[in-house]
């Protein structure tokens, strides 16, 4: 079994922002495995699904951002996972606008969402599909960048961002987390940010 969680902020206001890409991803993944992630529970909502023989349970948090490792912890604590088995999806500014990419640990790179997982674990070993929205083009201060939604020319655009990350987190169970990482991470974003 695998967790995978998609962070966000719950709440309508927040629902079609940049730091909310990982609850997006999520949906997708839901809608195209038939699934609902509407169980209330853990401090997320959370549902059940297959992809190639893998049991996941795909989560979206319903703390605040900087406060997801308290729900990750609650759920990894009742299915008796481990970080071996966690996968976290999450927007990044420091990844090109488009761009997903796959890594294994390392540091939290200013996400506060992830902060709060590693510190909820001690543990960083984990799982991240990195989801790029950029940096700010006209030196907006991070924290509003993060919570506002997309730049015009980038609206349409978004739809095909969280497909390419959903289809990235079927590839590491269907490929295997290296193969999936070494074909994801060659692609360059095939959208445009100007």
């Amino acid at each position: 079994m695998h967790l995978v969680v998609g962070l966000g902020n719950p709440g309508k206001n927040y629902q079609h922002t940049r730091h909310n890409v990982g609850f997006m991803v999520v949906d997708r993944l839901a809608e195209a495995h038939a699934t609902r992630v509407t169980r209330a529970r853990f401090y997320s909502h959370w549902g059940e699904t297959v992809i190639a023989s893998h049991k996941l349970i795909l989560a979206k948090p319903q703390t605040l951002m900087n406060r997801s490792g308290q729900a990750v912890a609650a759920l990894m604590a009742y299915f008796k996972l481990t970080a071996q088995n966690l996968l976290v999806i999450h927007d990044d500014l420091d990844v090109d606008f488009g761009r997903i990419k796959i890594v294994r640990g390392g540091g939290y790179g200013g996400h506060r969402g992830v902060q709060s997982i590693h510190e909820a674990l001690a543990e960083e070993t984990y799982v991240r599909v990195k989801v790029g929205i950029g940096r700010p083009r006209f030196n907006e201060a991070i924290e509003d960048y993060v919570l506002a939604f997309w730049y015009e020319d980038q609206r349409n655009q978004v739809a095909e961002m969280v497909t390419s990350a959903a289809a990235a987190v079927e590839a590491i169970f269907t490929e295997g987390l290296e193969k999936a990482m070494t074909v994801v991470n060659a692609k360059h974003s095939p959208l445009s940010a100007t």
